[in-house]
């Protein structure tokens, strides 16, 4: 396997559906599915609780037009392996594919890309509404933003009596939010200029000597994310929050948006 990083272009444009690439290598993986390594991608590797994208590839060698259809993809020590299988490909191809080389054109599936960016940037905005309905001691955990249940973790409980009217007035406060809009925007910063838009302090697990991806949206304090996100707050369209339950010091928030 290829040991260069592969460069990620979606860190630097969330809303890119089509671009080109180099294809540096192909193989089988262990479970038998075809890999390609790229130099670059748009396509978003599983990961931070975001499922991956998918799509298509596009080779042209020689005069024969090949697809390859992306059915998941994953990072490893920084490499982005994709996932997928051939279509109109033989085995003459196998050698001269794995030499890599060839210049190919990568296709996100733009609805699903919309779909698990809505989800994504959805849990972010429950977390910026906490504060807003007193529940600022909440300090947010894991995250689930799969569209057959999304939900996000903090640590912290809220009492039982406040459950049902925290519910509400958390959904109210998120689809005002939204109703507003605001602008989403990427960038990445030295750390301690990050640590600033994030509301002074960043979670232990970003390094102090690493420049940090911050994801803000509209004028609320951002925060370090590698996943995708809308356009605009607007463009989630609406919050539906479903459950709050807290259990063992933790408390969960289910949710999904709406069309």
């Amino acid at each position: 396997m290829d040991k260069s990083p592969t460069k990620l272009d979606y860190y630097d444009d969330m809303w890119k559906l089509h671009s080109t690439a180099t294809l540096v290598s192909h193989f089988k993986g262990d479970d038998g599915r075809n890999v390609l390594i790229l130099d670059r991608t748009i396509f978003y590797p599983q990961g931070g609780g975001q499922p991956a994208d998918t799509g298509f590839i596009h080779i042209t060698i020689d005069d024969f037009n090949i697809k390859f259809v992306v059915h998941d993809v994953r990072s490893k020590d920084g490499i982005v392996l994709h996932y997928g299988v051939f279509e109109g490909l033989d085995g003459d191809f196998e050698d001269i594919l794995q030499k890599g080389g060839k210049e190919v054109s990568l296709f996100v599936d733009e609805h699903r890309r919309t779909i698990n960016s809505r989800l994504h940037s959805a849990g972010h905005l429950l977390d910026i509404c906490l504060p807003k309905i007193g529940l600022g001691h909440l300090e947010p955990g894991k995250a689930y933003h799969f569209s057959d249940g999304p939900w996000v973790e903090y640590k912290g409980v809220i009492p039982q009596s406040e459950m049902q009217n925290k519910q509400k007035e958390l959904e109210l406060e998120a689809n005002a939010l939204i109703s507003v809009g605001g602008k989403v925007s990427v960038d990445i910063f030295m750390y301690d200029e990050a640590a600033k838009l994030c509301g002074g302090i960043l979670p232990d697990y970003v390094s102090k000597e690493s420049t940090p991806r911050i994801v803000r949206i509209g004028d609320n304090p951002g925060c370090p994310c590698g996943g995708t996100h809308v356009l605009d707050i607007s463009d989630i369209t609406k919050i539906k929050v479903s459950q709050i339950r807290s259990k063992k010091g933790m408390t969960k928030v289910f949710y999904n948006v709406e069309t």
